[in-house]
């Protein structure tokens, strides 16, 4: 009787080690057995891409999936409601940079929703920037991706400006960046392919317009005909009028549209606002 036993005993401990023995040793070989798994349906694929995607976050830093400078919506500190409601409007984000004299003086940041009450009441004309701002987060671009999700988790923050190794500003980084290299794209209402806010109205006679948004369609949405044989975006005509590439708040008049310069970098301009002449 104790034979068997010691039999059954040897038997469950031989098939225990036989389990050890053939664990990943490796994240590859983890990561094959992931898979392998996955090809046997007892795993599901979005589970699978969740935790290999889990697993390279370990590996990337910030500098792998910041939005860079030339990309950064930015309010400036001395811009009133009126100048920077329709870069804010038309992006659609929900926290802004607020700059100094240039990006590199990062002042603090902007919650769009801190906008509302004073929008509800009336008084942006008496609206105080400054006294709004929330705390800015500085990183490095060298931060590792996983060490700066449990620093968003535990600080609450949503958003950390990027500094490169010289002390300036090298561009933005936000939680939804580092989840979406875990989960894969998060798309919003924002995204649709169908309604992509290249156009928005501001006010009665003024519109939001994006500079990359094809002449096909700034001439549908406001029944011109623009000429497009030289140029695909309304930006493309707008450059061409002035003879230069424009900088923030300079306009130009073109066959009964006022063009002004929202946002514009170095290399070309992201933002206008248009308006029919009267």
């Amino acid at each position: 009787m104790s034979e068997d036993r010691s039999g059954q005993n040897k038997g469950w401990f031989d098939k225990l080690t036989h389990a050890f023995s053939d664990e990943p040793r490796s994240r590859e070989d983890l990561l094959t057995d992931l898979r392998q798994a996955s090809d046997d349906n007892l795993l599901d694929s979005e589970a699978l891409t969740i935790m290999e995607g889990a697993m390279q976050v370990a590996d990337m830093q910030v500098r792998d999936v910041m939005i860079p400078r030339s990309q950064m919506v930015v309010v400036e500190a001395d811009q009133t409601p009126k100048e920077f409601l329709p870069i804010i409007i038309s992006s659609a984000h929900s926290r802004f940079p607020v700059i100094g004299e240039t990006p590199d003086e990062v002042q603090g940041i902007l919650l769009a929703k801190d906008l509302l009450p004073l929008i509800l009441e009336g008084n942006l004309e008496q609206f105080d920037l400054k006294s709004k701002l929330r705390n800015v987060t500085f990183i490095p671009e060298s931060k590792r991706l996983n060490v700066l999700l449990k620093e968003f988790r535990v600080t609450r923050n949503h958003m950390a400006v990027v500094m490169d190794e010289y002390g300036g500003v090298s561009g933005l980084i936000t939680i939804e960046d580092v989840l979406e290299q875990i989960v894969g794209e998060i798309e919003d209402e924002h995204d649709s392919e169908e309604d992509d806010g290249n156009i928005k109205p501001f006010d009665d006679n003024a519109f939001i317009v994006k500079a990359l948004t094809p002449i096909d369609d700034f001439n549908d949405y406001f029944s011109i005909s623009f000429p497009d044989e030289e140029f695909d975006t309304i930006g493309g005509i707008v450059t061409q009028q002035f003879g230069h590439l424009p900088k923030k708040d300079e306009s130009v008049q073109i066959d009964g549209f006022h063009f002004k310069i929202l946002s514009a970098d170095t290399r070309r301009i992201r933002l206008l606002q248009v308006s029919r002449e009267e």
